[in-house]
């Protein structure tokens, strides 16, 4: 396993580029097995995840051509003759369980292994299983596997509320029903922007989609889906990730290119509490770190809320701050593996139910500290890039599943990150 070795603290100065969204690949690389023809998408990441994806979707003898270097993916079903996908690879990856609505939709049966276990995080799978019943699909479990058809070439489809609201499982139904539903109505439809560029991505199809980023989205049935050339959405995640990292350390000066600032939501407004200079222009973010940063309260909600994919980031952060401070996370009660670890570092938080409370002012020492998840393990090299001495970040294998060229891209910008084996 790799391991980073990171000399602080360390400003960041200079531009990093943002690459493509790995969570908008995903749905789109589903929706891409629906078309009568192949379908390209541009801004692709290389990241374990999307590998992993590739390799569930060839499975099913869709052809799958990944151009790394033009971060391109080229994905052609027109010999698509197997729907299922097995539990060896989708174990690896929840998100491989859009392959179930994807199937469905385009053979009208599939078999799918469930990701690990009936739940999927804190939302159930059940959601997306109750909500392909109501559309008129039959769903039976056997052996780990979820086995899903329709009873003829189309149904006549009805309505599901998501009760919670959940980017998966609006996905999952919407792939069902494009080609499937005569009308599927998603009441509490998730409205994040992942959602949105797959419904205009399908739409560019030939679906028949209304309501994108609302929480109400109808879909109608079409009898077809062409291939198209379309392009990925930048990652909002990266993006609002290396804003966070430059607000840390007080001389820092960083500029974000090739940006979409409109879908980070709620975030932006609340870094720029703490004291940090923000400024957007068209498709770029440039962030002046404050000399001292604001403590800042934030609680997690459903898209245009506080992403829970940056509250790890915003602890992190909230360790240099002038006071008190916590962070509340609504949608996943228990994400605060990195917790113990940050405390090793010297920090002062400490959890309680779904709330972290971080003392702020945490003169942080280099140590050996463990990643345990894609986001908390970013968490970690950002403290380690502001933490007195060497901080060893172990198994950042989690990392390559979200963020492409980290140590590369935050080494331009003046970091001190080498990656190496553990051994």
């Amino acid at each position: 396993m790799d391991k980073f070795t990171i000399d602080g603290p360390t400003p960041l100065r200079g531009s990093i580029a943002i690459s493509g969204s790995k969570n908008a690949a995903l749905p789109l690389m589903a929706a891409a097995i629906l078309g009568d023809s192949p379908t390209t998408i541009r801004l692709v990441p290389k990241l374990k995840d999307i590998y992993t994806f590739n390799n569930v979707i060839r499975v099913t003898g869709t052809s799958v051509q990944f151009d790394e270097e033009n971060n391109t993916l080229t994905i052609d079903s027109q010999n698509l003759g197997f729907a299922e996908a097995p539990y060896e690879l989708v174990r690896k990856m929840r998100a491989s369980f859009y392959m179930l609505g994807a199937l469905m939709g385009k053979t009208g049966e599939a078999k799918v292994s469930l990701p690990g276990g009936c739940a999927w995080g804190p939302r159930p799978v059940d959601l997306h299983l109750k909500g392909l019943e109501a559309m008129g699909a039959d769903i039976n479990l056997e052996k780990g596997y979820v086995m899903g058809s329709f009873p003829g070439e189309s149904v006549p489809g009805g309505e599901y509320e998501l009760n919670p609201s959940s980017v998966g499982a609006t996905v999952n139904l919407i792939l069902a029903a494009v080609r499937r539903a005569e009308k599927f109505t998603i009441k509490n439809a998730a409205k994040e922007p992942d959602v949105v560029l797959l419904c205009d991505t399908l739409s560019k199809m030939g679906a028949n989609i209304e309501g994108a980023g609302t929480d109400t989205i109808t879909i109608r049935r079409v009898d077809s889906l062409k291939g198209i050339d379309t392009s990925n959405d930048p990652d909002r995640i990266e993006t609002g990730t290396y804003m966070i990292a430059a607000a840390m350390h007080p001389e820092s000066s960083l500029t974000l290119t090739g940006c979409k600032p409109e879908d980070l939501g709620a975030f932006t407004d609340d870094l720029r509490k703490t004291g940090a200079v923000v400024t957007i222009e068209g498709n770029t973010i440039r962030v002046e770190a404050p000399e001292t940063i604001k403590a800042v309260s934030v609680e997690t909600q459903i898209y245009p809320g506080f992403p829970t994919d940056l509250q790890a980031q915003w602890a992190t952060l909230m360790t240099q701050a002038d006071g008190r401070s916590t962070v509340t996370d609504n949608i996943y009660f228990d994400r605060f593996s990195y917790v113990p670890e940050l405390k090793r570092l010297g920090a002062n938080l400490s959890v309680k139910g779904n709330c972290v409370t971080i003392g702020g002012s945490s003169t942080l020492s280099g140590t050996s500290v463990m990643s345990t998840d894609l986001r908390a393990s970013v968490s970690l090299v950002m403290a380690g890039m502001i933490a007195e001495g060497t901080t060893d970040v172990l198994r950042v294998y989690h990392l390559d599943r979200g963020y492409e060229d980290l140590e590369d891209k935050l080494n331009q910008a003046g970091s001190a990150i080498v990656r190496h084996d553990e051994d």
